[in-house]
């Protein structure tokens, strides 16, 4: 039994509000359905009993009416013997003798009940000299029916005198038994509204409990509530007594607490973090005066650098040396677009205006062994983009992808309009690279160990960095290679 009920609350604790309320009212009117229809059963029956009670004077009434119309239609028809009197008194004679099977035959000592034997076998002869009487009338035999007739109506006389007296005697005990009766109603009607109320109470009961484990953890739930509204988040959690909305809600309030409270040690942690980095920062930062001044000072003089270079090309001009002239031009136009645009945003013509210097450079310098392709949209090239994009991006090209193979390595540079930007291709088939490598580069991991093949020190990884930074998306930068010596392609994505 203990079982039973440690189960049925476990089962009770994890019903919806709604599931609860919705058995309440179910088995509270289950109940009120069950007390009325035995109190509606039981009041039938005793409706029942009450009409029975007076059946018996009912029937011997009816016994006495049927009497005196045999009694009178034999007597009509002695007085005029007519068709109709004697069809009346056939019909008189049948009711009367079907009245007369309903009553007893039985030997008993019960008085009311041998009265109705006697009036069934003094019946039985009246009947017997009413039809000798009519026979002898239809007979013509006046003697003998005057005889039959006085014998008949004597016996009549004696019939309803027995029925008046059986009637009394059965109206004088069925009022007996009608009163008790109705008294037994009495007390059911007491009985009934009894049970109803206290069936009334009982639901108030339940409904009380049903109501109170609602708004009892909802109450607790209120209290902690505004605890937590005044700033007390180091509280003891709800305590959660069932499944319900009721419970979810407190589940969720104490998951919210204890978040709260994490949230605030977590900035409390960075603040202090942050406290700390400040610290360094600011010792850091005489550190970085210093270094500054260093590196002004080791720092050469563009305007130097740029100076000497004319003075050779005017003295190479003057000598008719028109190559030398020519490559140093070059060179002095890829220092300075170097010194003067590196922190500013550029046309796509001044990145392949860059790159045709570099490729020329890089000619002179190698006897003219880099085929360099160009395929250009010529009305894109005014499209802006960060400086010192296209020429890194070749140079890898250069020295990671063609430099040291076996047969005519070409770079070809490309720009097109994709579907939903502007696209710079620089593609060689060279060497290749491997996808883990790949994954590297755009993940932002250096692969060089130093600045190969006198490199001007601005590497893959930088250019893309400087490129997702400047148009705030990661999808600024694609490579492709199909595998070794199969050569690589970088595509960078300019947004229209």
């Amino acid at each position: 039994m203990g079982n039973r009920k440690r189960l049925f609350l476990k089962k009770w604790k994890k019903f919806s509000l709604q599931r609860k309320l919705t058995a309440a009212f179910v088995f509270t009117s289950f109940i009120m359905l069950i007390v009325n229809f035995i109190m509606y059963f039981n009041i039938n029956q005793m409706m029942g009993k009450i009409d029975e009670v007076y059946v018996s004077n009912v029937n011997l009434n009816e016994l006495s009416d049927s009497l005196s119309n045999l009694q009178n239609s034999m007597t009509e028809y002695l007085n005029t013997k007519s068709s109709d009197a004697i069809d009346a008194y056939y019909r008189s004679e049948q009711n009367y003798r079907e009245l007369l099977d309903n009553l007893n035959t039985a030997v008993t000592d019960n008085e009311m009940l041998l009265m109705e034997k006697n009036i069934k076998n003094m019946s039985q002869n009246y009947l017997e000299t009413a039809f000798a009487t009519v026979q002898a009338k239809r007979g013509r035999n006046v003697e003998k029916y005057k005889d039959y007739y006085e014998t008949a109506k004597n016996a009549f006389q004696n019939i309803n005198a027995f029925i008046y007296s059986l009637n009394n005697e059965q109206f004088k005990y069925n009022s007996g038994s009608y009163q008790l009766l109705l008294n037994t109603l009495r007390y059911m009607e007491i009985i009934s509204t009894s049970i109803l109320i206290i069936i009334a109470f009982i639901n108030i009961g339940l409904i009380i409990l049903l109501t109170r484990s609602i708004t009892k953890p909802l109450n607790n739930l209120a209290k902690v509530a505004n605890e937590v509204a005044k700033g007390k988040l180091y509280i003891e959690p709800v305590e959660v007594e069932s499944e319900d909305e009721v419970g979810v809600v407190s589940i969720a309030f104490n998951k919210m607490v204890f978040n709260i409270r994490l949230y605030i040690e977590q900035i409390r942690e960075n603040l202090e973090k942050e406290r700390i980095s400040k610290e360094k920062e600011l010792r850091m930062e005489g550190h970085l005066k210093d270094a500054k001044l260093k590196i002004l000072q080791a720092q050469i003089n563009p305007h130097f650098l740029f100076n000497t270079l004319n003075a050779g090309a005017q003295l190479a001009m003057m000598e008719g040396a028109d190559k030398t002239c020519l490559f140093i031009e070059h060179v002095a136009e890829f220092f300075r677009y170097n010194m003067n645009k590196m922190d500013q945003a550029v046309t796509i013509a001044d990145e392949v205006r860059l790159t045709d210097s570099y490729i020329y450079i890089l000619n002179v310098r190698f006897s003219g062994d880099i085929n360099f392709k160009r395929e250009i949209d010529e009305t894109l090239l005014d499209i802006r983009m960060p400086a010192m994009v296209l020429q890194p991006v070749v140079e890898n090209a250069v020295n990671y992808g063609i430099r040291g193979i076996n047969w005519n390595g070409v770079i070809r540079l490309s720009l097109y309009r994709g579907e939903r930007d502007v696209c710079l291709s620089v593609k060689d088939n060279g060497i290749g690279i491997k996808k883990d490598k790949i994954a590297q580069i755009l993940a932002g991991e250096r692969l060089e160990k130093g600045i190969a093949y006198n490199s001007n020190g601005v590497g893959l990884v930088n250019v893309i960095h400087r490129l997702r930074l400047y148009f705030n998306r990661e999808d600024v930068i694609e490579i492709k290679s199909e595998g070794k010596d199969r050569g690589t392609e970088v595509i960078i994505h300019i947004p229209l």
